[in-house]
C-alpha cells in the first residue's frame, strides 16, 4: 500500500526525538549525582537503549500490542516481529508503516525504566539493575502498555492517556518510591549536584525530545499534533517560572536547579493531557505541576525518604496530577477522539482515569518492592558501605568520569 510520506517522515523525526530523551536523562541524572557516581547512573540509562530494544523486538512488542488476551496482555502474533511486512500499516494511522510504530513505542519502553534509576542512585549494584530492568519491563511496562494503549482493560473502560501519564510517569514514579523504601538511605550523601551545567544540558535535551514524546503521540500531522506541541512548551515554561518564583519566595534565591526541575515537572504533568485540553488549561497545568511537585519534594525531605533525584516527586506525583487534571479538563471540543471530563459533566471518564492510575500505582509499587526482594535473594541489590564510599564508578563500572593525575 502507499503510505503517507508526510506522516511517516514526521513520525521518524518524532521517534528520533524520543530516543534522544534517554541520553538527555543520562546527562540530567549524571549532573545531579556526585563525581564518583556519574558513569554508573548514566550507564543505567544507556544500557536500557540496548537491552530494552532486545526485549522489545523479541517479545515485548507483541506483549504490548498483540491480539488482546483477557484484557491484560497481547498474544504472540508479533513474536520476534514476525507477521510484519513492508506493507503492514500501523494500528493508529494506516498511512504510517508498522515498523515506525514499533520503533516509536520502543523509545517509550527504553526511557520509562531508566527514570526509576534516579531514586536509587549511588547505592545499587549494576547487575542487580540489569535483573530489575528485565523483570520490570516484562511484568509492569509491557502489560501496562497493553492495558492502556493496546486495547486492554483500561482502554475498554474508556481511559485516555495521550503520551504516558499512567504508562510512563506514574508507573516509574511509584516504582521509584518502592525502591527507596526497600533499598534504604545512602550511607554517603553528597553535598549536592556535582554539575548543574550537565543538569541544564539534560533538561534541554529532555525538553526538546518531549516534543516528539507528546506531539508524536498523535501519530499524524494535524491540528491535534500542533496543539500537543504547544501545550508541551507552555506547561514546561509556566512550571519552570513557577518553581523559580517559589524558590525566591521560600528560599530567598532564584535557584536555577529548581527552575530546571520545575520544567521537567511541567513536562511530566502535561504528558497525559497534551492532545486533549486547551492551551489555557496547559498554562494552569504548568503552575499546578510546580506547586504540587515542590510540595512533594518538601514532604519527601521531611519524611527522610532518600529518593536521591526526586523521581517520585517530579515524575510520579506529576504523572498522577496530570491524569487527574485530564479527567477534569478533557474536552471533545479540542479533540473529538478524546472525551469530555468532569468539568463537562462526564463523571464516568473522571472515575475511569482515577481507577486506572490508582491500580497502576498499587500494582507497580507492590511488584517493584517484591522484585527487589527476589533479586536480593539472587544477588545483593545494594553495594556494601565501603564501595558506596569509594564510588560506584570505580567499584561497579571500573571506570571514572574525572581522572586525576
Amino acid at each position: 500500500m502507499a503510505f503517507n510520506p508526510g506522516d511517516t517522515g514526521f513520525m521518524l523525526v518524532a521517534t528520533s526525538l524520543v530516543m534522544l530523551m534517554t541520553p538527555g536523562l543520562a546527562f540530567f541524572y549524571g549532573g545531579l549525582v556526585g563525581r564518583k557516581n556519574v558513569l554508573t547512573i548514566m550507564a543505567e540509562s544507556f544500557v536500557s537503549l540496548g537491552w530494552t530494544t532486545v526485549l522489545w523486538v523479541t517479545f515485548g512488542f507483541t506483549m504490548a500490542f498483540g491480539p488482546d488476551v483477557a484484557g491484560i496482555i497481547g498474544g504472540p502474533q508479533y513474536l520476534f516481529l514476525q507477521g510484519i511486512g513492508m506493507d503492514t500499516p500501523s494500528p493508529i494511522n494506516p498511512g504510517v508503516p508498522m515498523w515506525v510504530f514499533v520503533a516509536y513505542q520502543m523509545m517509550f519502553a527504553i526511557i520509562t525504566p531508566a527514570l526509576i534509576t534516579g531514586a536509587f542512585a549511588d547505592r545499587v549494584r549494576f547487575r542487580a539493575w540489569m535483573l530489575f530492568l528485565t523483570l520490570w519491563l516484562i511484568f509492569v511496562y509491557f502489560p501496562l502498555v497493553h492495558l492502556v494503549w493496546g486495547g486492554g482493560l483500561f482502554a475498554q473502560w474508556g481511559v485516555n492517556d495521550f503520551a504516558g501519564g499512567i504508562v510512563v510517569h506514574a508507573s516509574a514514579g511509584f516504582a521509584a518510591l518502592a525502591s527507596v523504601f526497600y533499598i534504604g538511605r545512602r550511607k554517603i550523601i553528597h553535598k549536592g549536584p556535582h554539575s548543574i551545567p550537565l543538569v541544564a544540558l539534560g533538561t534541554a535535551l529532555l525538553w526538546f525530545g518531549w516534543y516528539g514524546f507528546n506531539a508524536g503521540s498523535e501519530f499524524a500531522v494535524n491540528s491535534i499534533t500542533t496543539l500537543a506541541f504547544i501545550n508541551t512548551d507552555i506547561a514546561a515554561s509556566f512550571a519552570a517560572i513557577t518553581w523559580l518564583v517559589l524558590s525566591v519566595l521560600i528560599e530567598g534565591k532564584p535557584k536555577i536547579l529548581g527552575m530546571l526541575t520545575g520544567a521537567v515537572a511541567g513536562l511530566a504533568t502535561i504528558t497525559p493531557m497534551a492532545g486533549y485540553v486547551t492551551v489555557q488549561v496547559s498554562m494552569l497545568t504548568g503552575v499546578i505541576a510546580s506547586i504540587v511537585a515542590y510540595l512533594a519534594v518538601w514532604y519527601k525531605n521531611r519524611k527522610g525518604w532518600d529518593d536521591a533525584l526526586d523521581v517520585w516527586g517530579v515524575h510520579g506525583v506529576g504523572g498522577v496530577t496530570g491524569v487527574i487534571l485530564l479527567g477534569i479538563f478533557s474536552t471533545l471540543a479540542v479533540n473529538p477522539g478524546g472525551a469530555n471530563g468532569l468539568l463537562y459533566g462526564n463523571v464516568h471518564f473522571f472515575l475511569a482515569e482515577l481507577a486506572a492510575v490508582t491500580i497502576t500505582i498499587i500494582y507497580t509499587f507492590l511488584f517493584t518492592y517484591g522484585a527487589l526482594w527476589l533479586i536480593d535473594r539472587i544477588t545483593p541489590v545494594r553495594v556494601p558501605p565501603e564501595e558506596e564510599e569509594k564510588g560506584l564508578d570505580k567499584e561497579e563500572i571500573g571506570e571514572e568520569a574525572y581522572l586525576t593525575d
